[in-house]
């Protein structure tokens, strides 16, 4: 299976404050990758660098086997810290206006709605939707341009445990329909139970990725890295 995202000894700094210090990602084409670290461990930076938000200090990102250019954006989709969405408008809405800003068919839109589960919502504003709807329209609207890659920042946050269940079994969902999915988060439990690879980051540095096996202690796992990372970074004990 061939990687469909590369990272090699990623670097981001803000000022004198290394917020990525060496990620060196490999991301297999229609799987999903689970990124796990301690808040503050620089995922959510990494994710912004493989969207474009922010620019790397070094290092190289490759995207379907090339070097990632702005162009690529049109094949990956993302949901990054809280949803981009018009309050005021209706989930169909929130939709047509991105359709009409990427030059998509109107199709697309019952389409997603369709893939979200939002069907239903009907003329209901999106400033009283739920939090699990909010986070489902904000994955409609990254999936509708149809992207070979889903980039998704803490995707369960601030969901109850039937709106977990229900974004787990959404995300198991997309692999099958061609997609792959990045995925961060300091939940174990939940990337263990949807991933196929993990990788594991603190203080910047990416000190172990792998496929995921049911029988690890996950757990056990993360804490040893975290702390090998932290003794190698100097910054923990």
């Amino acid at each position: 299976m061939s990687n469909i995202l590369e990272t090699r000894q990623l670097q981001k700094s803000f000022g004198r404050q290394q917020a990525v210090a060496d990620v060196s990602l490999s991301v297999k084409r229609n799987s999903i990758y689970g990124l796990l670290g301690p808040n503050g461990a620089g995922k959510s930076t990494t994710l912004k660098i493989l969207t474009g938000i922010l620019q790397q200090t070094s290092g190289e990102v490759l995207f379907d086997g090339h070097p990632w250019k702005r162009e690529d954006l049109k094949k990956i989709g993302s949901l990054i810290e809280a949803p981009p969405l018009y309050s005021n408008l209706t989930a169909a809405e929130n939709l047509k206006v991105r359709c009409v800003m990427l030059g998509l068919p109107d199709s697309r839109i019952a389409e997603v709605l369709e893939i979200t589960g939002l069907t239903g919502t009907g003329k209901k504003r999106a400033g009283q939707f739920s939090m699990g709807m909010k986070q489902r329209l904000g994955i409609a609207l990254a999936l509708v341009n149809r992207p070979s890659l889903l980039i998704l920042d803490e995707p369960t946050n601030g969901l109850d445990p039937m709106g977990i269940q229900d974004m787990r079994e959404f995300i198991r969902s997309l692999p099958g329909q061609g997609m792959t999915v990045i995925l961060s988060s300091h939940l174990l439990s939940e990337v263990e139970q949807i991933a196929d690879h993990i990788g594991i980051i603190s203080d910047g540095i990416l000190g172990y990725q792998g496929e995921i096996s049911r029988e690890d202690d996950l757990e056990r796992l993360f804490l040893e890295v975290v702390k090998s990372t932290r003794e190698k970074a100097g910054t923990g004990k």
